[in-house]
């Protein structure tokens, strides 16, 4: 039986998620990473992405995440993050609205290029979470 570990997912605005859980997959920069119980002390760059996390009973919780910072140190993971979103909170519609949107912005410059870019993967990861 896998051995719960503490969470917590706190935005500029609220403390969303507080509590014990036995895996995390979380979406950093470069890639997914997974943590579990003992994990070694970490500090990752956060991407926009799925945080799944997964309880020694009853299903999981998904949330979108948008930037930030994850730290997982004495058993406990912070997730420190621009903008989180629970899953089931999440609207299809206003969702595929935003990708809409950020395919047709046309950048004319490089700062409007890395909004495209920043836009275009917040928007992308909304959408697969609302499928």
């Amino acid at each position: 039986m896998a051995t719960a570990f503490r969470c917590t997912i706190v935005t500029p605005s609220q403390q969303l998620f507080d509590g014990d859980v036995v895996y995390a997959s979380i979406p950093a920069w470069d890639g997914l990473l997974g943590v579990e119980h003992l994990r070694a002390p970490l500090l990752v760059k956060l991407g926009f992405g799925t945080l799944t996390l997964r309880f020694e009973k009853g299903d999981p919780r998904r949330f979108y995440v948008g930037g930030g910072f994850a730290q997982v140190k004495d058993d406990v993971l912070t997730l420190l993050t621009d903008e989180a979103t629970e899953a089931s909170d999440l609207d299809k519609d206003e969702s595929e609205a935003a990708l809409k949107e950020a395919i047709a912005y046309a950048p004319t410059d490089p700062a409007g290029q890395a909004r495209r870019d920043r836009d275009l993967d917040r928007a992308r990861a909304k959408v697969a979470l609302t499928r």
